[in-house]
């Protein structure tokens, strides 16, 4: 599979503290990976890199280069990019605004006035993310009234909306119970057939479930990268080992 994603020798820095150090990754197209490793390590950094969440936080500094389909990020209009790699929160965060609206707010925003047109998106983005046949009779409700696992998959349906290529999720389960949790991760593994996916996660099982690749990170370095059930199974790092194991972490 092709890399959609690539960084080589990326580092970031907040002020005088290095958060991320010579990071080099080759991300396939439509698979999903999972960035593992302590608190602090550095993963939710690299993933806000990719979409240059990072840019809106003073005092940051990044050399080395992330490209992506080939084209340096630094070098392309955030908006565009942002359209093209979307972001889901550990939190769900709907706007407080309908059901409709929370999905049809990025198209409007890219210019897509249609009625016809936007309730072809809505219904289209709220079925890839199964979430239609739960909201369909209220789409005019206020988003704020679904329950928590049903608006974090609205919010992934919002980020779908505006057609993406890549989806970005910092811990999408983590505020969630374990039977939301599963139907985000089957939501995941079918995405995949369309859309890359890259995840931020804590939970060991979950990055064994569902990803294809898996990267341990550790003090702001890629320690190790590669398939799933190598990096679980016979991973080449000690540290590796040690926190997939549970020594530490």
């Amino acid at each position: 599979m092709k890399p959609i994603i690539t960084a080589k020798d990326l580092c970031l820095w907040y002020g005088q503290s290095q958060a991320l150090k010579n990071i080099d990754i080759d991300i396939p197209e439509c698979s999903i990976t999972a960035l593992i490793g302590p608190s602090g390590c550095g993963k939710s950094t690299f993933l806000k890199t990719l979409n240059r969440m990072n840019d809106l936080i003073p005092g940051v500094k990044i050399t080395g280069t992330v490209k992506y389909n080939g084209t340096d990020i630094f070098a392309q209009d955030v908006n565009l990019l942002r359209k093209e790699v979307g972001m889901v929160f550990q939190k769900p965060n709907p706007f407080p605004m309908s059901i409709y609206d929370n999905v049809a707010y990025g198209p409007r925003t890219h210019g897509i006035r249609s009625k016809a047109r936007l309730d072809e998106i809505v219904e289209q983005s709220l079925k890839d993310t199964a979430i239609w046949d739960e909201v369909k009779d209220r789409l005019k409700k206020n988003a704020l009234g679904l329950s928590g696992g049903q608006q974090q998959r609205l919010c992934i349906a919002r980020a779908l909306a505006v057609q993406p290529q890549v989806l970005l999720m910092d811990e999408p389960t983590s505020a969630l119970d374990p039977i939301s949790t599963l139907k985000i991760e089957e939501l995941a593994s079918k995405l995949k057939e369309k859309y890359t996916i890259v995840i931020v996660t804590h939970n060991m099982q979950q990055a064994l479930r569902i990803s294809d690749r898996t990267a341990f990170f550790l003090l702001g370095e890629l320690v190790e990268y590669g398939d799933t059930d190598q990096i679980f199974s016979n991973p080449a790092d000690q540290r590796t080992n040690d926190y997939v194991t549970g020594r530490f972490g």
